[in-house]
């Protein structure tokens, strides 16, 4: 892996973004992207969407939300989707995507960052606990709600 560096999300970067491959199983736990871009359309001020790249290639996005004035407190600093490659996973990009996060949600004054994910095999559970996430709370959908407190 060469150096990884983040961009914002591009004309250029969004059809290697919608066209980053899974690893079976895991379709189940992603919305389309399209989703996750579309926040930016509908709030730009509150939206941060970047890409990662190992030289020229995008290996992954993470798109993230941080709105102080948010009804409910883990929608505040919130990491919405994360995706790194089928080929890139397990080398460093997620870790590299949620540190470069976490940077951001300091620069911006905030003291944590929530993610909200559903449990399961194949799931994202493992990967946000190994980056420092903590389960915290459940949606009354039965959705995990984990945070890094910073």
């Amino acid at each position: 892996m060469g150096q990884l560096r983040l961009e914002e999300l591009s004309a250029t970067t969004i059809v290697a973004v919608n066209t980053l491959s899974l690893k079976p199983g895991q379709e189940r736990f992603l919305a389309l992207e399209s989703y996750a871009i579309a926040a930016t359309v509908i709030n730009p001020a509150t939206s941060w969407q970047r890409v990662v790249l190992d030289g020229d290639e995008v290996v992954g996005f993470v798109s993230a939300g941080f709105d102080p004035d948010a009804p409910q407190e883990h929608f505040r600093s919130v990491l919405w989707r994360i995706n790194v490659d089928a080929d890139d996973q397990g080398r460093g990009v997620g870790r590299f995507a949620v540190e470069k996060l976490i940077d951001e949600a300091r620069e911006r004054g905030f003291d944590h960052v929530d993610v909200i994910y559903e449990a399961g095999d194949d799931g994202p559970e493992k990967f946000f606990s190994r980056v420092g996430f903590t389960p915290v709370d459940e949606t009354e959908f039965g959705e995990v709600v984990a945070e890094i407190r910073l």
